[in-house]
């Protein structure tokens, strides 16, 4: 007759240890101490063996008695279920972590991409603290659910940005046969609502003469104009190599644009003069927007250290409602429309792909109109800022 919930519950220590059956090879086994640990003993190829099933109350009777049975019907299969399950405890021990994980993607995958630094940031400030010493196969759904919940409180956008890197690292682990299968498939992910965000006049006036007082390194500030002046996106200018300027042209390669074509930027007189600025920081890494401390690997400054920089510094401005650097982009997009500028040119001067029928068939290159465009977009801005388009020594104040 096999053991009850109660007697097992009520086996107390005794001067020696001792077991207690409860059939078919299935004991608990109680020390001096009390420590109660079920055990499954059998004979495999005429050798006795013994094999540990877990602690009592860690694992109950009912668990005991179905990892028994599974153990019993291993032996009788011809499978050693101790080895078995000291085979599994080896490689669980060498198991790579969530750490070493984010490393093993980094190298295969993310540093061949240029732009996909801020990824490995996302699951650096978020999901390494969390999870970095686990080993990657006890993660579960939930866990990436959780934490999900938890980053979304504070920033639902970046929680969306996060969950796109784990679904990708949890099936590149997949792949590489570190997992099963990925705890991060069929994780909804909700909707985002689209930022609305566009500068007054009033904004504009007060970013662009703002900036110049602020306690931050020029390079940061010329980067965040040059965003407003041309309409481009913030990576695209904080990775600005000085080889890609030539005269009044600036030459985005296919591999800095975020649709992979190549994209030629107009640079006005005010652009110019910002650039201008900006080689008085040059420390020889090639890049125009030059970091203050010359640590940063990448040899410029980032979109992130705009953000940082914007939300860090807004309150001194004078600006209530905060705004991010894509924000700017946003400006220009608008004010390209409210001073008359087809939709057509608008979207080329900000590196968009034309959609449908227009992709196929228009190959126009559309370099005069963009620069017609942000000559217009230029003389608003000036009278805006109240000053004269093109006047020297106003429209770039940082010293």
């Amino acid at each position: 007759m096999g053991l009850t919930d109660l007697q097992v519950k009520r086996f107390g220590p005794r001067e020696k240890l001792y077991e207690e059956s409860d059939g078919k090879g299935l004991y608990l086994r109680v020390l001096p101490s009390g420590l109660k640990t079920w055990i499954f003993r059998y004979v495999f190829e005429g050798n006795r063996r013994r094999m540990v099933l877990g602690r009592y109350p860690v694992v109950s009777l009912a668990e005991a008695r179905e990892a028994h049975g599974k153990a019993l019907a291993d032996v009788e299969r011809g499978v050693d279920p101790g080895a078995v399950a000291m085979e599994a405890k080896r490689a669980r021990k060498a198991a790579p972590t969530f750490a070493d994980l984010l490393e093993e993607f980094w190298d295969r995958e993310l540093k061949l991409c240029k732009t996909c630094a801020e990824r490995r940031r996302l699951v650096e400030k978020d999901a390494i603290p969390a999870w970095g010493h686990r080993k990657v196969v006890d993660l579960k759904r939930r866990d990436i659910v959780v934490l999900l919940d938890d980053v979304r409180e504070r920033a639902p956008i970046t929680a969306n940005r996060l969950l796109g890197v784990l679904v990708r690292m949890f099936a590149f682990a997949a792949e590489r046969g570190i997992i099963e299968d990925s705890p991060a498939t069929r994780i909804r992910r909700p909707g985002e609502k689209p930022r609305e965000r566009v500068l007054t006049d009033q904004e504009i006036r007060l970013f662009w003469e703002g900036l110049d007082k602020l306690d931050i390194y020029p390079t940061t500030k010329l980067a965040l104009k040059l965003i407003l002046v041309t309409g481009q996106r913030s990576g695209e200018v904080t990775g600005l190599p000085w080889d890609e300027i030539e005269e009044e042209w600036w030459g985005l390669p296919p591999e800095r644009m975020k649709e992979g074509r190549a994209h030629r930027v107009p640079l006005t007189p005010l652009a110019l003069e910002i650039l201008e600025e900006a080689r008085q920081y040059d420390d020889g890494s090639g890049f125009v927007f030059t970091t203050a401390s010359g640590k940063n690997t990448k040899g410029h400054i980032t979109p992130l250290t705009l953000s940082r920089g914007l939300q860090r510094h807004l309150p001194e401005i004078g600006i209530k409602d905060p705004f991010t650097p894509h924000d700017l982009r946003r400006t220009v997009r608008t004010r390209l429309a409210e001073i008359g500028i087809d939709d057509v040119t608008a979207e080329k001067v900000l590196g968009h792909q034309l959609q449908g029928v227009l992709k196929i068939y228009n190959r126009h290159h559309y370099n005069q109109e963009k620069r017609a465009a942000l000559l217009a977009w230029e003389r608003r801005l000036c009278r805006i800022l109240g000053i004269e388009a093109g006047e020297p020594g106003k429209v770039v104040n940082l010293r």
